[in-house]
């Protein structure tokens, strides 16, 4: 039974069951807050997402923790380890990602001991370590909010007593914000991402005292009209986080990479996990840096201009927004230049329903048109789609199964018109679009082109082996022609970074030459894509 159902006396310790009640009731409490904290977020960009983002990384938090307790009985250490682990894993946007190092902060210490003392402790290293993964720290933010509940109970005393200064001190900052931050006068609002730590520290008090304390106030003045604010004025284009596998040096070097290509960067984590959150113009090239310092993963770019153009500054929901599977960062950066939202794939590794389900909520819109790019995801993403229906969001799964199918429907997506129109003509160009796809192959095999050996070059048409090579251009040839033989107007080809240089201007001269009325257009996937896609519309 958990300890909310018990009879309630007040905590002297935080026990294990204690820290997963605190993680059930913050993610409760952010869930009820959630639209409230969207509404008021202005800073650092007015994508009216802060309270979404701080309530997924909660979501990730709790998941982390229940799954430790279905497998065991852990002790405090092992929960509070488990609850930052997967806040670090699942961190979303600005807010979010300095949530997960609060947690992680907290977490080294509470490992040792978790009464009132060391709370006060936690709670000051969790201050700093924010301060830290911060490249500029600016005060009237999550930051100010966290220094002030560690300051207001830094002599620390029974555990009651630490966690009750600790969000009082908090909530009394939190307050103050709106004068430390010019963006946040003008909006007549508080800090998005410091509210919502009032928030978490008030699910923390609720814990150990069994009474939840009133929500903090949010705007102190009268909020301005829509059009005095100031959202995004001249800022970067892309959000950009990633988990990423590497050393501290690396990561020194990344810091210092990511700091003169953007701004609003956050790289928490440590033991060679790192969450990497930054907002840049170039989003290839925030990912490529990711590459040279490790192995990047969970890349996750989104567009602002694809919520902030279609959302007043109160932060309502765009009309309709697009959510795409793509595999590469090359791609990834062109379906977001088309307004897209996309989730990446990795080899070997397919997106699960989470991270689906994750991204149609960051495109923050009333209707989703989905394009899992998959055969394989079709399942996945149907269970997405309707838990978010669930949510009162209107979503369309076009089963698009290649990711040229999908860049096909983008291209004739069009906002303004009626969204069951959009969807059919979105099908339509995706239906007419064959597609092709090669891949060297790992071990001997039987296909249905006959047996393969590791090392062969494998052309897939429609899914199916029809072509066994040894060289990649010629076998690319090959497939071009067996697709071309039942006509076809527009031929797409997406090259993965480690194919051969010469790769796509030898089969566009091949089309030409070939095939006269045919044109050639050619995207590069960048990293973790399949050597070449074809796609024949």
């Amino acid at each position: 039974m958990s300890r909310a159902l018990q009879p309630f006396e007040e905590l002297v310790e935080l026990d294990a069951e204690a820290v997963r009640s605190w993680c059930a009731r913050t993610l409760d409490a952010l869930g009820r807050e959630r639209e409230e904290i969207d509404a008021i977020n202005v800073y650092p960009v007015a994508d009216g997402d802060t309270g979404t983002n701080l309530y997924l990384t909660a979501e990730a938090a709790h998941r982390a923790v229940e799954a430790v307790f279905a497998v065991c009985e852990p002790d405090t250490a092992e929960t509070v380890r488990a609850m930052a682990h997967g806040a670090l894993v699942g961190a979303r946007g600005n807010s979010g990602t300095i949530l997960s190092q609060l947690f992680r902060g907290m977490a080294g210490v509470l490992a040792e001991g978790c009464d009132g003392d060391h709370l006060a402790r936690a709670l000051a290293e969790a201050a700093r370590a924010a301060r830290q993964a911060v490249a500029h720290p600016v005060e009237g933010t999550i930051l100010t909010v966290a220094s002030a509940a560690a300051g207001a109970c830094a002599a620390g005393g029974g555990l009651v007593e630490v966690a009750r200064k600790a969000h009082d001190g908090a909530g009394t900052a939190l307050a103050a914000t709106s004068g430390q931050l010019a963006v946040l006068e003008r909006a007549g609002v508080v800090d998005a991402g410091g509210r919502g730590l009032v928030t978490v520290l008030g699910a923390l008090l609720e814990t150990v005292t069994g009474q939840a304390p009133p929500s903090p106030v949010t705007a102190p003045a009268a909020p301005a009209p829509p059009e005095e604010r100031c959202p995004t004025e001249d800022g970067p284009a892309y959000e950009v986080i990633y988990l990423l596998e590497a050393d501290d040096a690396a990561v020194e070097l990344l810091r210092a990479r990511l700091d003169a290509l953007g701004e609003s960067l956050v790289v928490v984590g440590g033991d060679g996990l790192w969450n990497v959150h930054v907002h840049v113009d170039d989003a290839g090239a925030a990912v490529e840096a990711g590459v040279e310092a490790g192995r990047p993963h969970r890349i996750r770019i989104t567009h602002f201009a694809s919520d902030t153009e279609a959302a007043d500054g109160r932060g309502e929901r765009a009309q309709r927004a697009v959510v795409a599977v793509v595999p590469g960062e090359g791609l990834a950066g062109l379906c977001a230049e088309a307004g897209a939202t996309t989730v990446r794939t990795h080899p070997g590794e397919q997106p699960t329903g989470d991270e689906l389900v994750d991204a149609i909520r960051r495109a923050h819109a009333r209707e989703v048109v989905l394009l899992p790019n998959d055969a394989e995801l079709r399942r996945t993403a149907v269970a997405a789609a309707e838990r978010v229906r669930a949510e009162g969001i209107r979503v369309a799964l076009i089963p698009t199964r290649a990711a040229v199918q999908g860049i096909a429907a983008l291209a004739v997506h069009e906002p303004d018109r009626r969204f069951d129109e959009d969807v059919v003509a979105m099908t339509a160009a995706a239906g007419a679009t064959r597609y092709a796809e090669l891949a060297v192959a790992e071990r001997q095999s039987f296909t249905s082109a006959g047996v393969c050996q590791a090392g062969d070059v494998l052309g897939l048409i429609e899914g199916d082996v029809a072509v066994i090579g040894e060289d990649l251009t010629e076998t690319a040839r090959t497939v071009l022609d067996r697709m071309l033989s039942a006509g076809g107007e527009l031929v797409t080809l997406v090259v993965a970074d480690d194919a051969p240089p010469e790769l796509a201007p030898d089969l566009e001269r091949h089309v030409r030459r070939g095939y006269l009325a045919v044109d050639t257009i050619t995207y590069h996937a960048g990293v973790g894509a399949p050597p070449l896609l074809i796609g024949v519309e």
